[in-house]
């Protein structure tokens, strides 16, 4: 959808391919494959609809995720990283006791735009201890220079042509 939320943004949206099992399946089946090929011993997903993908990635997988919240959502204390989105700023949080130290995460997320949302992710995770080794996304909105941005992990986009 063009403009928005706010004017001059494209938004895109998943929901249809999320409430069709066949196509929700089949997206669910590629993302692991990709996860797995990258080597994830947890899998990130961020808030919102990253939530829904990485833990149906990690349930296929027999892993953990972990919720990478938006500001606000979390009672303190918590790890922070703040963000700059095409229409604003934002911040990441996971929970201070989170013990991701050494692990390998793979960031899945729905869509790629700007790559500010999956480059806080990586750098929070990575200020915490993880090891950061790939983002996995369905779709990626091209021309943002989002891909550019993400240098230093693999970009993996994972669109499912029978759905």
């Amino acid at each position: 959808m063009q403009d928005f939320p706010e004017e001059g943004v494209l938004f895109e949206d998943l929901t249809p391919v999320l409430a069709d099992a066949h196509a929700f399946n089949a997206v669910v089946e590629d993302l692991s494959e990709t996860c797995r090929k990258l080597g994830a011993d947890l899998i990130g997903g961020l808030d919102a609809r990253g939530f829904l993908l990485g833990s149906a990635v990690a349930f296929n997988m027999g892993l953990g995720i972990l919720a990478i919240r938006k500001r606000g959502k979390l009672p303190p204390p918590v790890h922070t990283e703040e963000y700059e989105l095409e229409y604003g700023t934002a911040a990441l949080e996971v929970p201070a006791e989170t013990d991701v130290a050494g692990k390998n995460v793979v960031l899945v997320d729905d869509v790629l735009a700007t790559g500010g949302t999956l480059v806080a992710a990586r750098n929070l995770l990575e200020k915490i201890g993880a090891n950061v080794i790939g983002n996995v996304v369905v779709l990626e909105v091209e021309g943002l220079g989002g891909r550019e941005k993400l240098a230093g992990a693999p970009l993996v986009v994972v669109s499912h042509q029978d759905s």
